[in-house]
């Protein structure tokens, strides 16, 4: 799945096709390398993200990787996720500071919903979603649903252990 497709991003694709196909194993083949783009691709459903210059024998050993259960990912994209983590991982402290319904958008924003999305489920205008996504950047530190994701996540997986 390519990032940039016509008419529909590759991530939205993604998204949409995961339900319908849930056997089905995707990975984002792109020459996008930003974090926005890695994230929201994995929360939609890719197993893996490649980058277009992967070599041939590279990208052959991360079909059948995908095809084994892994996740394969570009060396410089596998080191990106791993910064963001490191550098963005959230504690419970954290956590608290946001309200109950900040909580619940920022749950919908890190799973890659969009913002009109997020206002249709939660019964809220788009308007109300954006200030509480504002605010929630606030107390997170964060300037990017990505960085926000990332703590959301760093904290999901340190409550588990």
């Amino acid at each position: 799945m390519d990032i940039s497709l016509p008419g529909l991003d590759g991530v939205e694709c993604t998204r949409r096709l995961k339900p319908q196909l849930p056997d089905t194993e995707i990975i984002v083949f792109t020459i996008y390398q930003n974090t926005e783009y890695i994230f929201n691709a994995l929360a939609a459903g890719a197993s893996g993200y490649m980058l277009k210059q992967t070599p041939a024998a590279e990208l052959l050993a991360g079909i059948r990787e995908v095809h084994a259960g892994g996740s394969p990912m570009s060396g410089h994209i596998a080191r990106k996720v791993v910064q963001v983590f490191q550098q963005m991982a959230m504690s419970s402290v954290e956590i608290e500071r946001l309200s109950p319904r900040e909580a619940e958008v920022l749950a919908l924003l890190a799973r890659g919903h969009r913002y009109k999305e997020i206002a249709m489920q939660l019964s809220l205008g788009y308007s109300t979603i954006h200030t509480h996504i504002r605010n929630i950047y606030k107390k997170l530190h964060t300037s990017s649903r990505t960085e926000a994701a990332a703590k959301y996540f760093g904290c999901l997986q340190a409550d588990a252990k």
